[in-house]
């Protein structure tokens, strides 16, 4: 079996060592190269040809965003950023994956050796991942996006719950969802697998950009029409019931499927208070198989069901699970999915 060959890109000498021996740990990954910024970086790809490159956000002579920018327009390949855990760096992180980088990975806060372990397992998965996904140039996205019609008015007669679970690829596929949904969307629920701090810029984000309410979780928010609720990075989002109505609670407790947010937390939570036929849970982009055997259970008691297709996703992992075991009503391209949803919110 062929090595992922690796280029290890970050200004920071401790870094890359770190980088370099915690995949030198594993039979799979081969670092092929280090560099200490993107102009050298430029050369190394040249002469390497990696597989896989992790990129660095702060980088001096040409900062990291610009690199990619240029790379995903000239040379598009596997890109994992290396980012600070910070309210400052998310943004830059979440404009990384716009631009086409596959995944992020929080460089760790403390170097206790569960700390470094678990960053280190994390690391290798999200290269190996990386090594498989579906890399497209940015003129290919970007045509895609502004190829599709806007809806910009619908009935606002909805009688279903959007229920979204993803992961890798994620940020990105809730977005594309987003900016083709009127201001009077139904109600959304998101699960993203995302970290603290960096949920709250993702809803930021999308807030600022389309028509509709986009808010981070808290305790007691109103799920209704025309607002999406994302999950807190760090915490899981489950529901209470008053009357009719759904309200969210915030839940820190243990991880469910090594996640939190996790999809399945949402999920059961959902089928516990508001039933199967009130839902349509939809299943993006994603490595793993959270939420999958809990969209089972959903589509068992009457949710409709869909997944993202292969063809559409970053990484079919999450959506190709659900769909194994017989969760998924149908399979959907990412740019048909908000159809999609108008059209199933409004079964009864």
């Amino acid at each position: 079996m062929s090595k992922i060959r690796t280029l290890i890109i970050d200004d920071s000498a401790l870094i890359r060592k770190m980088l370099r021996e915690v995949f030198d740990r594993t039979d799979d990954i081969e670092v092929v190269g280090v560099a200490s910024d993107p102009l050298i970086a430029r050369d190394k790809i040249k002469q390497l040809n990696p597989d896989v490159i992790t990129l660095d956000v702060e980088m001096p002579r040409m900062d990291g965003l610009q690199f990619l920018s240029n790379l995903m327009r000239l040379r598009p390949m596997p890109v994992v950023m290396v980012s600070t855990l910070t309210e400052k760096g998310a943004p830059e992180t979440l404009e990384a994956l716009e631009m086409g980088a596959v995944d992020y990975i929080c460089k760790p806060k403390a170097q206790s050796p569960e700390d470094f372990t678990e960053f280190a397992h994390a690391l290798c998965d999200k290269v190996r991942v990386a090594s498989k996904a579906r890399v497209a140039a940015v003129e290919t996205q970007r045509s895609r996006k502004s190829s599709r019609v806007v809806t910009r008015e619908a009935n606002e007669n909805y009688r279903r719950i959007i229920a979204v679970g993803s992961s890798t690829g994620g940020t990105e596929a809730i977005a594309e969802i987003l900016s083709t949904l009127p201001v009077n969307c139904p109600p959304i629920v998101i699960s993203q697998h995302i970290p603290e701090v960096f949920s709250a810029s993702l809803a930021k984000r999308l807030d600022g950009r389309y028509p509709m309410e986009v808010m981070e979780a808290r305790d007691d928010l109103e799920v209704k029409t025309g607002r999406v609720i994302i999950a807190q990075g760090g915490r899981h989002l489950r529901f209470r019931r008053k009357g009719d109505q759904l309200f969210t609670i915030i839940d820190d407790g243990p991880k469910q499927n090594l996640h939190k947010p996790s999809v399945e937390a949402m999920f059961d939570s959902l089928l516990q208070v508001a039933g199967g036929k009130r839902l349509v849970a939809v299943m993006l982009t994603g490595m793993g198989a959270d939420g999958a055997i809990a969209m089972k259970r959903l589509h068992d008691a009457g949710a409709l069901t869909m997944a993202q297709n292969e063809a559409t996703s970053v990484v079919w992992g999450m959506p190709k699970s659900a769909y194994e075991l017989g969760a998924v009503d149908e399979l959907v391209p990412l740019p048909a999915i908000a159809a999609e949803i108008i059209k199933k919110a409004r079964l009864p």
